[in-house]
């Protein structure tokens, strides 16, 4: 114990808590998260067009309402991509490690 009243901080404690800020950012900057989010988004969004589509536009496009496939592509590709990152979570990097050599 201190003598200001408070208590001595561990050292583990510290580390523990630094690898799990480490951990959380790892995992929030991960770029297949923001992939597949901003595919998710168009997906949703160029479907929902593909869903609305005219017949003047399905007939420019020779009969295939190419703004759903499209969409419902982007969508499944998002939803893949944001599977991956949660089905294995980047690791967060080693704290203060350096090649040998260097």
């Amino acid at each position: 114990m201190s003598n200001d009243g408070q208590p001595a901080q561990d050292p583990l404690i510290d580390e523990t808590q630094a690898e799990q800020r480490r951990s959380a950012a790892a995992r929030l900057f991960d770029i297949r998260r923001v992939i597949g989010e901003l595919f998710v988004a168009y997906g949703v969004i160029v479907t929902l067009i593909g869903v609305f589509d005219s017949r003047a536009e399905i007939d420019k496009a020779q009969g295939v309402r190419i703004n759903l496939w499209a969409g419902l592509t982007m969508l499944a590709f998002g939803l893949l991509m944001l599977l991956w990152q949660w089905l294995r979570p980047a690791e967060p990097p080693a704290p203060n490690e350096r090649e040998p050599g260097s």
